[in-house]
């Protein structure tokens, strides 16, 4: 099994590869099904359409969240790889966004987002396959962030909510603006301190797919929308 096998598996269900590790002390990688230690990582998740697609169609059939689908198709590819899969919405929480700055170019953005030098803010990851062997792997991408060169950040005063600073990500606040203002731009094209970031515009989310992540945002924080 190599790298570009397992890529192009990841593909055909759906996924985008999203980069590779060889853990080290300290990634909390949990071992494999045998107790026996991973020694090779890689991220699975989406940039592009391609998983937004793949996904609405399956819950046309058989309706399912996106955590359901991604665990099944995850789950079946890493048993036909041998593998283990692990995921962001399991629990206990496992360090995904520590794992995506070891796997590839990815940066915290001023927003609490990570920024990818293609993707911009248009990504997500949806799960890892951990092996027994150490994988020829690639040497790692270094490109710096895209932020280091933005001089204006406009992601931090485009949100009519107020919701970031240089500081925080107030969530209470996004969520009563997402809950109360009748047809939010937010709700309908997706999160408007994201599309002030000029990276990675090519990768963002067609409206139903944005809809829907906004909408799960905000089942989510409900509490958080309620003064």
């Amino acid at each position: 099994m190599n790298l570009g096998e397992i890529e192009r598996s990841l593909q055909d269900a759906g996924l985008t590869p999203r980069g590779a590790f060889y853990p080290a002390a300290g990634d909390d990688v949990p071992p494999l099904a045998t107790d026996a230690p991973a020694r090779a990582v890689v991220l699975a998740g989406n940039a592009g359409p391609q998983m937004w697609r793949r996904f609405d169609a399956a819950r046309a059939e058989h309706p399912m969240t996106l955590d359901e689908w991604s665990a099944r198709v995850l789950t079946e590819l890493a048993a036909s790889l041998g593998a283990r899969a692990v995921f962001p919405f399991e629990r206990p929480y496992l360090p995904f966004q520590r794992w995506a700055m070891r796997a590839e170019a990815c940066h915290p953005s001023p927003l609490g987002l990570l920024i990818h030098p293609d993707y911009g803010l248009w990504h997500g990851y949806r799960g890892a396959l951990l092996f027994a062997a150490a994988i020829d792997l690639p040497p790692p991408d270094r490109r710096a962030s895209p932020c280091a060169s933005c001089a204006d950040r406009p992601c931090l005063s485009a949100c009519p909510a107020g919701a970031f600073s240089a500081r925080a990500y107030d969530v209470p606040a996004c969520a009563r603006h997402l809950a109360r203002t009748p047809e939010p731009a937010c709700m309908d094209i997706g999160c408007l301190a994201r599309h002030a970031c000029p990276v990675g515009s090519d990768y963002r989310y067609a409206p139903a797919q944005a809809r829907f992540h906004m909408q799960a945002f905000l089942r989510h924080h409900r509490s958080d929308a309620t003064p």
